[in-house]
C-alpha cells in the first residue's frame, strides 16, 4: 500500500536590502544619540538615522500588509510570525533587565562599598572617608565633579498620573482587542484612539517631568549615578513607549482601511503585545525607580 503525503508549500520572501539599511539607521541613530549625550555636534547624525529607520519601517511594513492581502503567508510562515515577535519582546526584556540589573547592583553593593560598609569598606574609608551612602544619592562622594540633584521627582504627582495612563491604556487596548475578535469595527476605532490619546499623552507628561528635573531640580545625566540611572531607564522606556505608540497608530490607520479579521490579525496581536510588555516594564519603573 502506498500513501501520498501533501506538504504545503513554504512562502519565501525575496530578497531585499532592507536589512542592510535597517542596520546602518540603527547604527547612525545610536552613534548621533552618544555623541549628543558627549556634547558633541552630531545632531544631523542622529536626524539622518532616524529619517533612515522612519523609511525602512513604512517600506517593510508596507511589503508585509500587501503580502498577507495577497495571502501569501501560510500557516507555518504565521507561526514564525508568533515565534519571531516572541523572542522580539524576549530580548526587550533581557534589554532591560541589564538595567535594572546595574540599578539593584549599585544600589545594594556599590553605594555602600562606597559608604565604608561590608567586605569592601576600606573603599569608602579610603576614597571617600566623608560619604554617606543614602539612596537616592543626593551627596556624591565627589560633588565638584558631579554635582548632586537638590532633590528627586515627587512619586505621587506625574509619575503616579503617567502609571494610571499607561495601565488604562492596556486597559482601553484590551477593549478594543476584544471588539476585533467579535467583527464590531465602530468601538474597535473608537477605543483604539482613546489608546492613542493615553500614550501619546504619557508621553508629553514624561517631556514635563524632565523638563522639571533638569530646570528645577538639577537633577541631570551628568548629576551622578542617580541622575545617569534615572534617565538611562526612564528615558529607554520612553523610546519604548514612542515606538509602540506609532505601531498602535498604524494599526489604527489600517483598521480605518478595514484591515484585519477576526480570525487573521496577528499585526494587531503583535502591537498589543508590545504595548502590554511596555505597560509593564513601566510599573516595575515606578516602584524601583520612583518609590523604593
Amino acid at each position: 500500500m502506498s500513501s501520498e503525503t501533501t506538504y504545503e508549500k513554504y512562502y519565501v520572501p525575496e530578497q531585499s536590502k532592507l536589512p542592510v539599511w535597517m542596520a546602518f539607521g540603527m547604527f547612525a541613530t545610536v552613534a548621533g544619540a552618544g555623541g549628543l549625550m558627549n556634547g558633541n555636534s552630531t545632531m544631523w547624525l542622529f536626524l539622518l538615522g532616524s529619517g533612515i529607520l522612519a523609511i525602512v519601517m513604512y517600506a517593510w511594513f508596507n511589503i508585509q500588509i500587501r503580502e498577507n492581502h495577497q495571502g501569501l503567508p501560510n500557516e507555518q510562515v504565521k507561526k514564525s510570525y508568533v515565534w519571531g515577535m516572541g523572542w522580539f519582546i524576549f530580548s526587550e526584556v533581557m534589554f532591560f533587565a541589564a538595567f535594572f540589573g546595574a540599578l539593584f547592583y549599585i544600589r545594594t553593593i556599590v553605594g555602600p562599598w562606597l559608604g565604608g560598609e561590608g567586605a569592601k569598606g576600606v573603599t569608602g574609608d579610603w576614597l571617600y572617608p566623608d560619604h554617606e551612602a543614602v539612596w537616592p544619592l543626593l551627596n556624591n562622594p565627589n560633588n565638584e565633579l558631579f554635582p548632586p540633584p537638590s532633590g528627586v521627582i515627587n512619586p505621587w504627582h506625574l509619575p503616579l498620573f503617567n502609571t494610571i495612563l499607561l495601565i488604562a491604556s492596556s486597559v482601553t487596548l484590551t477593549i478594543a482587542h476584544h471588539a476585533l475578535e467579535k467583527d464590531k469595527r465602530k468601538p474597535l476605532l473608537i477605543w483604539l484612539v482613546i489608546t492613542l490619546v493615553l500614550g501619546f499623552t504619557f508621553l508629553f507628561f514624561q517631556g514635563k517631568e524632565y523638563v522639571e528635573a533638569y530646570t528645577h531640580l538639577d537633577l541631570t545625566l551628568e548629576s551622578g549615578i542617580y541622575g545617569t540611572t534615572f534617565f538611562l531607564l526612564t528615558g529607554f522606556h520612553g523610546a519604548h513607549v514612542t515606538i509602540g505608540a506609532f505601531m498602535i497608530l498604524i494599526m489604527t490607520l489600517r483598521v480605518m482601511k478595514g484591515h484585519f479579521k477576526p480570525s487573521d490579525h496577528f499585526g494587531f496581536r503583535a502591537a498589543a503585545w508590545y504595548w502590554h510588555f511596555v505597560d509593564v516594564v513601566w510599573v516595575l519603573l515606578f516602584l524601583f525607580v520612583y518609590i523604593i
